[in-house]
């Protein structure tokens, strides 16, 4: 039995892509410094996937950016604005993944959304009535011919056709169907090119499939790969999906002309019914996602070896792959060198993964897998008992009923309380919550952690911090402050550092967008507030100033989103548990005077289930209730904010109206700001801040840019529900754009007001 994994991790084992493209940005190493730190890590993951015995190794899922990214390059389908730039083509790339501005002009980014169910964000290509695709690159060849060189023969990857398509925004009057002729021959031309180099298999990743497929879909696919795989040549094709099952078209893509198809038993929820309903052709390969590729847990052998034995009974060839790519867990359990061996044995990580699929090949191959000293040792291990329970909090929440999920008064008197309260003027300006994490804020952080200053020594220097925003904020004449977030690392891991119930890894990044990498914090047990986690700030903060001051705090579905799961209890049971803690910390806020508190739930629609039968009942039923639980409880003129981030928000805006927080802010300046139609045609109840310019990029937005916005949303939002704000928090930024930048949201604001009330 052959192993195989989807993808690998390509930020490197202590994130040295991130540090070398940083550099890179700010002039500090050349171009080709940068593509030798990238042709390092590539020979390193080659290695450690060789070594490993890993029998189908991928290539060119290695990017400096994002993959939907390399593919809008690989196929010509760069919108003019970045070519106009004339810059050399790695600077082309980088402007349309971050922007630009300077000397050869000005450019928003490409849009950039949610890879389906991860906290992963990838590039939307942009495609207008102009675009030719073709084959226009040569990354996926050059990096075939360079793992060759280090004698690996790989499994090329690619992001299928379909998926391309339907990622894509077009920004004229063409869709999809104008482009897919195009894209046939672009495809063509790729299998063979690899034909030609000699490649065995070529892996072509289609995750659009496990989403809801109409007949038009359908069609779409199999015109798609009729074609395709007509001009195959000697290339075996891979068809991979992952993040669920493939029900709708199940049976259309086993009668193409694969030869393998990768299917996803963890996240699949009905990928074995489907197998042992319709059978898979004994004519293919199956490859079966068995180890989860999302999760750090290790896998369990003996459920392993029962599931791929059902698979084996009713198809012919079986590989044993991930779920889907490595990307989503960190690199390696090595660079844990603080992390107790209790913990750490439970875990397995990218590079641990590689050792878990040789030893279930080694389990499968044997003639009695119980009897193999690597299955017994996992028995031993999953049949130890695991700490961590908590029996008043699992009360606390059998104990939950209808009116702790229930705020009153109803919305509309709150808000008539809230401005009368508050007496803000039309469109409010503030921010999202955090200010710009200096070196020296890092450093300070750091040498605290390390022991080298004292606990007095460290308060003065977030005292200081938080005094100079709070001024800065004042000067620029913010309505409604925040104190910076600068004693927090991270808006989940400082949470779970202040939760019991929560353990914390030293180097387990994961890359959540371009150089952008968090550090998920590990759901051990059950989870309570030990302690008072944002009081003491945010009341020092609000001490400094007349105007009201955010306490910020993140949302029980964000902070387990963007945790490492249990698997022994429901996503339910922990969001509810996070939740009762959260409320803690609320109301806490609001005793000690905190008037306006912002409850995040950026990662709300990460979640959410791709196919929309399972929406309400595997989730929206009981993560729109755990943000409820949170603020339930609060006083009619406290006014709760919350946050969102990179999704798509349209359809589920009723249920995000139904949280029933007073103010929303949503990232949307990357996607034009087409939230605002949605919002208008749902007759959005709650007011909403729709980000006015975008963070991610370093680019300066000009007071008029943001006028631009500010007049587009007010065609589509009441004056009296619109607030003005950046689209997410500033942590990334530098205080040299920040401060320009806040600077022009903020007279933008007040000209708007001039001009119109």
């Amino acid at each position: 039995m052959k192993t195989s994994i989807i993808g690998y991790p390509r930020i490197g084992s202590l994130r040295e892509l991130k540090f070398a493209s940083e550099k890179y940005f700010r002039n500090e190493i050349t171009a080709d410094e940068l593509q030798s730190t990238a042709k390092e890590l590539r020979k390193l993951n080659l290695d450690v996937q060789k070594n490993s015995g890993l029998d189908f190794i991928p290539s060119n899922d290695f990017s400096f950016y994002d993959g939907m990214l390399d593919t809008a390059f690989l196929l010509g389908a760069v919108p003019k604005r970045y070519k106009d730039l004339d810059l050399p083509e790695l600077d082309t790339y980088f402007a349309a993944a971050r922007g630009y501005q300077g000397d050869h002009g000005d450019v928003k980014a490409f849009a950039m959304k949610k890879w389906f169910n991860t906290n992963y964000h990838y590039m939307v290509p942009e495609i207008d009535d102009d675009t030719k695709l073709s084959l226009s690159g040569n990354k996926p060849f050059d990096l075939y011919n360079e793992a060759l060189e280090n004698g690996v023969k790989t499994k090329p990857v690619i992001i299928g056709a379909y998926t391309f398509l339907k990622l894509a925004r077009y920004t004229g009057s063409k869709n999809a169907n104008d482009f897919v002729d195009a894209a046939i021959a672009a495809y063509k031309d790729i299998l063979a090119k690899f034909s030609g180099l000699g490649a065995e298999w070529v892996q072509i990743d289609e995750p659009c499939l496990v989403m809801d497929m109409d007949a038009d879909d359908k069609a779409l696919f199999d015109k798609i790969y009729k074609e395709i795989l007509s001009a195959k040549g000697s290339v075996k094709v891979l068809l991979q999906t992952y993040f669920g099952d493939v029900r709708d078209c199940y049976s259309d893509i086993c009668a193409l002309d694969f030869d393998g198809i990768g299917i996803d038993f963890v996240e699949g929820k009905k990928s074995l019914e489907l197998v042992k309903s319709n059978g898979f052709p004994k004519d293919k390969v199956l490859f079966a996602g068995v180890v989860n590729g999302k999760n750090i847990w290790k896998n369990h052998y003996a459920n392993t070896v029962k599931l791929v034995d059902e698979i084996k009974k009713h198809s012919g060839e079986v590989v044993i792959n991930t779920s889907c790519s490595l990307l989503h867990v960190p690199y390696t359990l090595e660079n844990e060198s603080k992390l107790d061996e209790s913990y750490k044995k439970h875990f397995a990580y990218a590079k641990e993964k590689l050792s878990e699929l040789a030893e279930l090949k080694t389990i499968l191959s044997a003639d009695s897998p119980e009897d193999t000293a690597e299955y017994k040792n996992n028995v031993k291990l999953f049949s130890e008992p695991r700490s961590g329970a908590n029996a008043d909090v699992q009360k606390k929440v059998s104990e939950l009923t209808d009116k702790d999920f229930v705020r009153l008064p109803v919305f509309e008197e709150r808000e008539k309380v809230q401005k009368d309260r508050f007496k803000l003027p039309l469109l409010p300006t503030t921010t999202i919550g955090s200010f710009p994490q200096t070196k020296e804020i890092r450093a300070e952080r750091a040498a605290f952690r390390k022991n080298e200053i004292t606990q007095e020594e460290y308060d003065k220097f977030l005292e200081k911090q938080i005094t100079d925003c709070i001024r800065l904020q004042e000067d620029i004449d913010i309505d409604v402050l925040v104190h910076g977030e600068f004693e927090r690392n991270d808006m989940v891991e400082y949470f779970g550092e202040c939760l019991d119930g929560y353990i914390f890894t030293e180097k387990a990044w994961v890359q959540s967008y371009g150089t952008r990498c968090v550090k998920p914090p590990v759901v051990w047990g059950d989870i309570s507030r030990a302690k008072p986690m944002t009081v003491k700030w945010s009341s020092y903060a609000q001490s400094l100033t007349d105007r009201p001051v955010k306490g910020m705090l993140t949302g029980p579905v964000t902070i387990l989103n963007w945790s490492f799961p249990r698997e022994d209890i429901s996503l339910k049971e922990s969001a509810y548990q996070i939740g009762l803690a959260i409320r803690e910390e609320v109301l806490d806020l609001e005793a000690n005077g905190i008037s306006i508190i912002q409850v995040d739930e950026a990662a709300l629609r990460e979640k959410l289930p791709l196919r929309k039968a399972d929406w309400k009942s595997d989730y929206l039923d009981w993560a729109i209730p755990a943000f409820r639980l949170v603020h339930s409880g609060v006083k009619p003129e406290t006014q709760i904010h919350t946050h969102m981030c990179y999704s798509e928000f349209a359809d589920i805006i009723r249920e995000i109206d139904d949280m029933d927080a007073d103010v929303i802010t949503f990232e949307a300046s990357r996607s034009d700001l087409t939230i605002l139609d949605v919002l208008k045609e749902n007759k959005f109840r709650t007011e909403v801040g729709p980000g006015v310019y975008d963070i991610h990029s370093p680019r300066i937005p000009s007071k008029e840019e943001i006028k631009t916005a500010l007049r587009k949303m007010l065609d589509r939002i009441p004056a009296e529900k619109l607030w003005v704000n950046p689209d997410c928090g500033l942590k990334t930024r530098g205080n040299a754009e920040t401060v320009p930048s806040l600077e022009n949201l903020v007279n933008a604001a007040k000209e708007i007001r001039n001009e119109n009330f």
